[in-house]
């Protein structure tokens, strides 16, 4: 998942010369934004998707970032969502799962629980992310771990209420993740052992899975090709298509979520919504099991006019100022990661962040003075500020409606946004949905 987790205190690391502290993305110092204009009055009277029994189209989920001080429970637009996913829970030494925020704050899991319920959405608990890996593979090695792990997924489901719990294991038999996070090429296998035996202990909740575009590795280190049995005990994953450029790991600028990238220089093929149905399918998993994860928000990049403008328009993967990093919207900041290693910011710009730093109009429409392009091979739009020169890569309705199509017309499961609170005034939601309808 896309962004840190504030108490990774709660992440005791091995080696003392590591000692974590709080990597949250939090507001910075200064006026705060508070992206509170996201959706309708809550009050949907949708019914959740019933677990492993979906259809094309059927999940509309989002995921609820626990740690916003600006953008808690009582914020959260629910209508026409029939899944949320409460993010959430970490790793930790103990091969124990832990929620992050106290019972009683605004976002505790017990205030999200009881409204999700209210508005008749499906809640579920999700385990891991970026900084909460640490300790999924040391967790899932041996049988006692395992079972102490299991143990704490089933209190917190008993203590309050989960109808589902997915993980975000990021990523298993892979130095991709966090540099501290624990390792072994048996990951995937172990992983796997974990949920067949979790499923047993609760066969009546949903088990899901947030994956990368690949297939997670097999023993050798490559992509598995076969998951057969992971579909067996997973009710869905959802394919988290984006982050595949960004300004902290490339070299050009590219697309965040790529629909699809078969039509881009060949060295620029590093992953789409289409390549990754394509890997997840032949893998074993049915396409009525893939939930396309789309994003919120998009990544800005420092780069000079010359690179960013060519003929009057805006260049394709042109290369960026790779030492000076940029800082996004209110919800960006530096610091440490789970590990304690010092970070620069990401900077990402939600949909409302490009809106309220002026690369936007409400309405979505690129702003007077910015310069605009659409990107037909992958189907994302990108802005650039002239003033700042700073180029995003980002999300829009044409886009989202063009990611809508795709999961109809492939008979995908539905969509899931990263992460609720990052759209204005549902124009995000409300074109992906308006095309998943329309193109069914």
């Amino acid at each position: 998942m896309k962004f840190a987790l504030p108490i990774v205190s709660l992440l005791v690391l091995p080696f003392a010369a590591a000692a974590p502290t709080c990597s949250l993305k939090s507001a910075s110092s200064g006026v705060v934004t508070t992206p509170t204009s996201t959706g309708s009055t809550p009050g949907s009277t949708s019914t959740p998707a019933s677990p492993g029994n979906t259809t094309s189209g059927s999940i509309s989920m989002a995921w609820f970032a626990n740690w916003h001080t600006d953008y808690t429970v009582a914020n959260i637009s629910w209508k026409g969502y029939n899944r949320m996913a409460y993010f959430g829970a970490i790793t930790s030494a103990s091969s124990a799962a832990v929620i992050t925020v106290g019972d009683n704050e605004p976002s505790g899991p017990a205030t999200f629980v009881a409204a999700a319920k209210q508005n008749n959405v499906l809640p579920v608990v999700t385990v891991g992310g970026w900084d909460g890996s640490v300790y999924f593979s040391s967790s899932f090695a041996t049988s006692g771990n395992r079972t102490t792990f299991i143990n704490s997924i089933v209190s917190m489901v008993n203590t309050y209420g989960f109808q589902g719990v997915e993980f975000d294991w990021e990523y298993p038999g892979s130095t991709n993740g966090l540099s501290c996070n624990t390792e072994s090429p048996q990951d995937t296998a172990n992983f796997l052992s974990m949920l067949q035996e979790l499923k047993q202990q609760l066969p009546n909740v949903s088990l899901s899975a947030a994956v990368p575009v690949k297939p997670w590795n097999d023993a050798t280190g490559n992509p598995s090709t076969d998951l057969t049995s992971f579909a067996q005990v997973l009710d869905y994953v959802e394919i988290m298509n984006y982050d595949v450029f960004g300004d902290t790991f490339s070299k050009v600028v590219g697309p965040n979520s790529p629909l699809d990238d078969s039509c881009a220089p060949a060295a620029e093929q590093t992953g789409s919504a289409t390549s990754a149905v394509k890997l997840w399918t032949a893998a074993g998993f049915s396409a009525k099991q893939l939930v396309l994860g789309v994003p919120s928000y998009g990544h800005g990049y420092s780069i000079s006019s010359a690179a960013a403008i060519l003929s009057n328009a805006l260049a394709s993967y042109p290369t960026f100022n790779t030492n000076t990093f940029v800082l996004g919207d209110s919800w960006d900041a530096a610091g440490p990661d789970a590990c304690g290693i010092s970070q620069p910011p990401s900077g990402d710009f939600n949909l409302w962040g490009l809106i309220s730093a002026g690369f936007l109009n409400e309405d979505g429409t690129v702003a007077s003075g910015m310069t605009g392009s659409y990107d037909e091979c992958s189907q994302t739009p990108y802005v650039f500020n002239p003033n700042t020169q700073v180029m995003v890569a980002y999300d829009n309705a044409q886009s989202f409606t063009a990611k809508g199509s795709f999961i109809s017309q492939q008979g995908l499961a539905g969509f899931a946004l990263w992460e609720m609170g990052g759209d204005y005034n549902n124009i995000l939601f409300n074109a992906i949905t308006s095309a998943v309808a329309g193109s069914s």
